[in-house]
């Protein structure tokens, strides 16, 4: 009699759920099966076909039924719905898990609707394309990219280490960070460049002389505005849950903008100076290896393994324990600080998003 596989669910088979789905099955773990749901029946039958689930589920409640880790991997606007039709099916010692691009929200989300027996480890796979669906979901997607894991505080370090594990099996890099410290950054160096995409072809576009000009566009022009080809559900649901942070670095990009026209105006050596010097940054930042604050390079226990320990109640503490000493802190460790701009932070966004919410509902009630 062979052994019992430990059950990992997939909630929402795009790209990102897709694609890891593909990676975790491309492992060839053996005790893991991946089952998979998404809202199209169509999706999950190619997720089938294309190798990236062992099974489909017809529901959230039979995807997460018996599961030791779920991934959600939907819309972030749609994960409130995902953890709620989740909540009474999940098992007591489940880790939960989520892909999101924007954090403190969903943590907040995770911590209102989930059961306290429910380990919620939040997550963010740095990894993505232009191009969206399971059709364009590929196994090596996430390698050498940077994982973000954010704990709960009171979230058990075992579940932690299923989750770190996870990102390790599938190539990535753990890092850990802060749900609000995660957004503020992020804003910087992935919503802004999103934007800053949409600008710019919305400038060109809405000239007169577009289509004199868009035969001209070539390597530049589409780089810069490869992001505008985005989901826009992706990219509204990002703007509406990571508001304060994105127009904090707007305001800061207006600025530059407003420099560098000053410099252009100017034509002095300054603006040589400023290209001379960027140039280089940008090189040496292209030539390095990258490393992060809150990264880890542990000899970790598989995914497998760690996930089985997990369930079984046997326990990785040692080196969660490591794990803690290399960060020069534990998971539970924040500044009085750090705790009072969290939950600023949490009660704006969570404001803008109920105010979104009440509308939908006003709406539907007409």
């Amino acid at each position: 009699m062979g052994k019992k596989k430990h059950k990992v669910a997939i909630i929402g088979l795009g790209l990102i759920g897709g694609s890891l789905g593909l990676a975790l099955r491309g492992a060839r773990l053996g005790e893991i099966e991946v089952v998979g749901y998404d809202k199209e029946p169509g999706v999950r039958a190619k997720a089938r076909r294309l190798g990236a689930v062992d099974k489909e589920a017809s529901s959230v409640e039979e995807a997460v039924q018996g599961a030791g880790l779920v991934v959600v991997a939907t819309p972030i606007t749609a994960i409130p719905e995902v953890l709620e039709a989740a909540a009474p099916y999940l098992r007591e010692d489940v880790v939960v898990t989520d892909t999101a691009s924007t954090k403190a929200m969903v943590m907040d989300w995770a911590k209102r609707l989930l059961p306290p027996s429910v380990n919620f480890v939040g997550g963010h796979p740095m990894a993505g394309k232009e191009l969206q669906g399971i059709e364009h979901a590929e196994a090596g997607l996430f390698r050498e990219r940077a994982y973000c894991i954010c704990p709960d505080p009171d979230c058990d370090p075992t579940a932690v280490g299923v989750v770190m594990s996870m990102a390790q099996t599938v190539g990535a890099r753990p890092v850990f960070l802060d749900p609000v410290e995660h957004d503020v950054y992020v804003a910087a160096v992935s919503h802004i460049p999103l934007l800053a995409s949409v600008a710019v072809f919305r400038m060109a576009w809405q000239s007169q002389a577009w289509a004199d000009m868009a035969p001209l566009a070539s390597s530049g022009f589409r780089d810069v505005t490869r992001l505008a080809s985005g989901d826009p559900h992706m990219s509204h649901d990002i703007c509406l849950t990571n508001r304060q942070a994105i127009l904090h670095w707007l305001e800061r990009l207006q600025g530059e903008i407003s420099h560098l026209r000053h410099l252009v105006a100017d034509g002095g050596e300054e603006l040589f100076k400023l290209f001379a010097i960027i140039q280089r940054e940008r090189d040496n930042w292209l030539k390095q290896e990258i490393t992060c604050r809150g990264g880890v390079d542990l000899q970790w226990p598989s995914f497998k393994d760690t996930l089985a320990d997990f369930l079984l109640g046997r326990a990785v503490r040692e080196r969660m324990q490591r794990l803690g000493e290399m960060m020069g802190q534990t998971l539970k460790e924040r500044s009085a600080r750090e705790e009072v701009l969290a939950r600023l932070f949490v009660q704006r966004l969570e404001e803008d998003l109920r105010f979104r919410f009440e509308q939908k509902e006003g709406e539907g009630g007409k």
